[in-house]
């Protein structure tokens, strides 16, 4: 039997479809859902803002890669609840100048329910920091990172 090796680089891809002004329905690979503003800027508040959007994928991009390093390094760490506090400087949005690095800082209190010690757990984070493309896209943009790993 030939030995199967994965492509390291692949193409992703997302339809977005603009229903409104505020709103764009996204199609990625069979799921839909929609992109939205709230309603007190005009949106209908169906989704998430765009914004919004991105914090949802580092928080879900760090549950992934945290438990794909967990795995790794035979840490339990249960379930995690991620939280993710943003400073966000709107004049990009607003149109009132533009913005080298509107996500100025991100902080993100990774909290494990698992049995890992601290030590553990704070392996697990050094890892992550190191593999989750999501972290690395707003480091690279200049965004002021700090995650904190607790245990429960």
């Amino acid at each position: 039997m030939p030995n199967l090796r994965e492509k390291t680089v692949v193409k992703l891809r997302a339809k977005g479809l603009g229903v409104s002004h505020s709103r764009a329905d996204v199609s990625i690979r069979d799921l839909t859902f929609q992109i939205d503003e709230p309603e007190a800027r005009g949106g209908t508040n169906l989704g998430p803002a765009p914004t919004e959007a991105a914090l949802a994928a580092l928080a879900g991009c760090t549950n992934v890669i945290g438990h794909k390093c967990a795995g790794k390094l035979g840490a339990d760490i249960g379930h995690l609840t991620i939280e993710i506090t943003c400073e966000f400087d709107r004049r990009g949005v607003t149109l009132e100048e533009e913005i080298d690095v509107p996500f100025v800082a991100l902080r993100q209190v990774v909290t494990s329910d698992g049995t890992v010690s601290q030590e553990e757990l704070d392996r697990v984070g050094s890892e992550v920091a190191k593999y989750c493309p999501l972290s690395k896209l707003f480091e690279q943009s200049g965004t002021s990172m700090e995650t904190t790993w607790a245990k429960a």
